[in-house]
């Protein structure tokens, strides 16, 4: 399916006239087996694309608790191709939603990028965000997605100009994913008005929906976002909620799975309904 199955979900999300959820959860944290839980649980709580983590050592554009969820989940011995066994695992139940893998270059070249393209697209992942590899070095991996069928998505920053731009959109699918601020995750916050002029931008650059992530951490938030962007991803608010409900040796709690799932379920609701809400004010 790869980058068919994405564009199918935003023109499904068009004609609701909403805009979408993804939530981002790291692979095998705090442990593959609550992780893929969590993962089958995500589509259920209202999540409409997902975005997965490959866990690694050094992910320099992560904060702290992205940070935190990849080392944990290393420590629990989480590899590339166990995430790719649970994106394969989240297939068996789910055909529909996309999955994109988000994570940086070195675990993939040291698969193998033709390798991992193809091991991807069987497992059943959607699309890639490789936060570390430039429009000018996308030939080591883009033409292994593209014969596999894989979106390659890119990240737009706010310093991003438009000869820049130009460059980043002719190498991108699927969808543009919005940086709304400078710096790491989860360590700054943005109002709309500060990220409209960058949205209007967007839009006469490419067709291509527009996520908005990096920032965004409560339902009421999510909504205001939900309300100019195509669609709202949220990670580093979801991760604190993980590791909130881990015991001083990293274990999960009783409830703490489903105490995430509540939140999710809340910043879903809040992103789904958003337009309707502003349109009844």
């Amino acid at each position: 399916m790869g980058v068919e199955r994405i564009d199918a979900c935003f023109a499904a999300l068009k004609a609701e006239g909403r805009a979408g959820f993804v939530p981002f959860i790291t692979a095998g944290d705090p442990t593959r087996d609550f992780s893929l839980d969590l993962l089958k649980a995500l589509p259920g709580a209202g999540a409409d694309l997902i975005e997965l983590g490959m866990p690694f050592s050094d992910p320099m554009a992560d904060g702290p608790a992205v940070q935190a969820s990849s080392l944990r989940a290393l420590k629990r011995h989480m590899t590339l191709q166990g995430t790719l066994e649970m994106v394969a695992a989240f297939r068996e139940g789910d055909k529909h939603t996309p999955i994109i893998l988000m994570g940086y270059c070195n675990p993939i070249f040291t698969y193998g990028p033709e390798r991992f393209a193809k091991a991807a697209a069987n497992a059943g992942v959607d699309g890639l965000i490789i936060v570390d590899l430039p429009p000018e070095e996308e030939g080591e991996v883009k033409p292994f997605t593209d014969v596999q069928g894989l979106a390659l998505i890119r990240l737009v920053a706010p310093t991003t100009d438009d000869a820049r731009l130009k460059r980043v959109i002719q190498g991108t699918s699927g969808f543009v994913y919005f940086i709304s601020i400078t710096g790491i995750t989860g360590t700054k916050t943005f109002t709309v008005d500060d990220i409209l002029p960058a949205l209007e931008r967007l839009s006469r650059a490419t067709h291509l929906p527009r996520a908005v992530g990096f920032g965004i951490r409560t339902p009421e938030h999510a909504a205001a976002v939900a309300c100019v962007a195509d669609a709202v991803v949220i990670g580093s608010a979801i991760v604190g909620e993980i590791e909130h409900g881990l015991d001083e040796k990293g274990v999960a709690r009783d409830g703490a799975k489903d105490k995430v799932i509540a939140f999710v379920r809340s910043l879903a609701s809040a992103v789904r309904g958003a337009r309707e809400k502003a349109v009844a004010r």
